[in-house]
């Protein structure tokens, strides 16, 4: 990978968490499987904080992504954002665990249409999405609108460092943080 990473302490968040940063470019960092048919756009594999692994598919103007070794077989695998939305290249923010060093979030800032986007090519909506890590199953903990509230990193880093570890892929639904765009829903669909 040819980004970078750096760790920045947030004290002020009371699970003991700090933060590392790494950041993707699909077309340049990752590997990439072409898709087979019409509205497949392929998968990437990529490599994030300490090597570790994430998987990103495309499909339908929408984007799935996943990480550790089996990320393809893991729930996040088969989330999305509800409207059309895009991580190509970005930030990831990798919440540690201050006792080990450890990932057990992971928060991306997705590129989303907005109502007001839909007849055009523009996209103007951005939605931070928490995911749980490893150990146990990796799926969405909860979104942030960017764009409505000005406080998304700190709305993002309390649904991670509260609920992320806890989170109960199989039977939780993923949380909504904050204030939302008047009109929109980002509330994740399955593939």
């Amino acid at each position: 990978m040819t980004g970078f990473m750096f760790l920045a302490p947030f004290a002020a968040l009371a699970q003991g968490a700090t933060s590392a940063y790494t950041k993707i470019d699909v077309r340049r960092d990752c590997r990439r499987s072409p898709g087979n048919v019409v509205e497949d756009y392929g998968e990437w594999r990529c490599k994030g904080y300490a090597g570790a692994p994430i998987w990103l598919a495309a499909g339908d103007q929408r984007m799935f992504v996943s990480f550790g070794r089996k990320a393809k077989d893991e729930p996040a695998a088969e989330q999305t954002l509800a409207p059309f939305n895009d991580f190509y290249k970005g930030a990831i923010e990798w919440r540690l665990d201050k006792r080990g060093g450890k990932p057990f979030a992971a928060i991306m800032r997705w590129n989303v249409k907005t109502i007001p986007d839909r007849e055009s090519l523009k996209v103007s909506g951005r939605v931070l999405v928490v995911t749980r890590l490893l150990p146990g199953p990796v799926c969405h903990v909860g979104y942030v609108d960017a764009v409505a509230n000005p406080d998304a990193n700190e709305l993002a880093r309390e649904i991670a460092d509260k609920h992320a570890r806890s989170f109960d892929c199989g039977r939780d639904k993923p949380l909504v943080f904050g204030k939302v765009t008047p009109g929109e829903s980002f509330v994740n669909t399955d593939r």
